[in-house]
């Protein structure tokens, strides 16, 4: 076993969830050559522990596995794929306290935050147990004579999900959930920087009975894992979420073997303030939008858009609200956590620095706090020109650039010119206005008056270079099925 200092916290009650090994083939294996990678706790820069380092060769050794599976698990009765993620779901939620400390551990979210994932997470588990059962043969109505038709939905075979560490437990189940409940097998492929998250949610699928090859865990570099996925014919669909830059490039590589693609990249959310609305719920549900997961989310609110009549109004409001949240150790429960590495830290710094350089102006934060070098003050710029960069490239981080506007065709144009599209929020109570903005916004989804849009039952998904495909919903688990059309002649 590798050295783990999370083995002996006696803040986590279960310390078999503490898995350094992947999963393939419902067994623990190490690395072929005995490599590892250390993760280590953001707050602290400590190291928590290794995991094992997967080499190509053991990549495939797993397609191998869920392929093999797949034949029995695609003819496995759909009300017994259903009771296995209930069962699933029913561990998740029994082991939710020790599942969010691991989280705040490997991956800095406050632990409140943490909670809320882990119920998001099992959500998915929930959801997709009832969805098992519907995969329902479709029938067509005929244009041939002495013809019936039907549609048959049938699972693609052996998907990749590759998965973020900003949110490492829900956007496992979220794929995973779905993908077997269609009847495929999974090979899954958490971040190197969360991946004790992942390995968690294999002991816990291991407890619930899915066979082996049905569910596989590989831990390691993510390169050396995924491109033999994207190389391999056998694996029919490839579900990513994470950076737009990255989903170009899994883009390219699928294209050989023409995978269906499934990618959830990033955003750059517009908020558009009205007069009229009520400014202090704006001025919370921005501040809700803007750093939850201290702003390290692909729905955070990236350019605030501001009525000039109301614009001074809310900006004041907004700053008193700014400094009033905490930063801290997850683990403490604060408001903001810290950054999940100094890359993340250094684009905050180059950000602000660019936008006071043209004009903006900081009106609190920005700089690193002397808790440690990933803890970045929550900051607001205000008057930001569309010119800089935070206001063209997505932030991932606490900084709330703010920017008047006098004409609602003037702010969908600046709200809509960005390559991304997953979601735009929109504050005002003019029900016309409303109408018109959800059409005219080019967002997969757009949230009025509040901030939480997100759950099983809606398809997530945006448009533009957000993203391709939806997640969640029925609609995530078509996305792992093919669509067969039978037509028969009974003559």
């Amino acid at each position: 076993m590798f050295e783990t200092t999370m083995s002996v916290r006696p803040d986590i009650e279960d310390k078999s969830l503490l898995r350094a090994f992947s999963y393939v083939n419902g067994k623990w294996v190490g690395g072929s050559d005995g490599a590892s990678v250390t993760v280590s706790d953001p707050a602290s820069g400590a190291p928590l522990g290794e995991v094992a380092a997967m080499s190509a060769d053991q990549a495939r050794e797993a397609v191998d596995a869920a392929d093999a599976a797949f034949p029995d698990w695609a003819d496995t009765l759909p009300q017994e794929r259903s009771a296995i993620l209930r069962r699933w779901f029913d561990l998740v939620i029994a082991a939710k306290e020790d599942l969010a400390r691991i989280m705040v551990l490997e991956q800095g979210k406050p632990l409140s935050e943490a909670r809320g994932e882990i119920d998001y997470a099992a959500s998915f588990l929930e959801y997709y147990a009832e969805e098992a059962k519907r995969p329902n043969i479709e029938g067509v109505t005929s244009h041939l004579a002495d013809a019936e038709m039907e549609l048959w939905y049938e699972p693609m075979g052996v998907v990749a999900l590759i998965t973020p560490w900003n949110f490492p437990s829900a956007m496992l189940t979220r794929k995973a959930a779905a993908a077997l409940a269609a009847g495929c097998t999974v090979v899954a492929h958490p971040s190197q920087e969360t991946p004790y998250s992942a390995l968690a949610l294999a002991e816990l699928a291991e407890r619930a009975g899915v066979p082996a090859g049905v569910f596989n865990v590989i831990t390691g570099d993510a390169p050396t894992i995924v491109t033999p996925w994207c190389d391999d014919n056998r694996v029919r669909a490839l579900s990513f979420t994470g950076s737009t830059e990255v989903g170009r490039l899994l883009y390219r590589q699928s294209a050989e073997t023409v995978k269906k693609l499934v990618l959830e990249l990033g955003g750059h959310a517009p908020v558009l303030v009205f007069k009229g609305a009520d400014i202090d719920r704006a001025v919370d549900e921005v501040i809700k939008a803007k750093f939850a997961t201290s702003g390290q989310d692909c729905l955070g609110a990236n350019r605030i858009y501001v009525e000039r009549p109301v614009y001074d109004d809310f900006c004041a409001k907004f700053v008193e609200a700014t400094k009033a949240l905490t930063l801290g150790n997850g683990m403490d429960d604060p408001d903001i956590g810290p950054l999940m590495n100094a890359g993340a830290v250094a684009k905050q710094v180059e950000q602000v620095e660019d936008a006071v350089a043209k004009g903006a102006q900081l009106a609190c934060g920005g700089a690193v706090s002397d808790l440690g070098p990933l803890f970045y003050h929550p900051t607001v710029l205000t008057d930001v020109p569309d010119t800089a960069k935070i206001m063209r490239e997505e932030t991932f981080g606490p900084v709330a650039p703010i920017t008047p506007f006098d004409s609602e065709e003037e702010v969908v144009a600046r709200a809509n010119d960005s390559e991304y599209g997953l979601i735009a929020y929109v504050h005002t109570h003019d029900p016309r206005r409303i109408y018109r903005l959800s059409r005219a916004l080019q967002y997969g989804m757009v949230a009025v008056n509040r901030t939480k849009v997100t759950g099983a039952p809606i398809p997530f998904g945006g448009v533009k270079q957000s993203g391709l495909g939806r997640e969640g919903a029925r609609a995530g688990m078509q996305e792992f099925m093919e669509v067969k059309y039978v037509c028969r002649d009974w003559a």
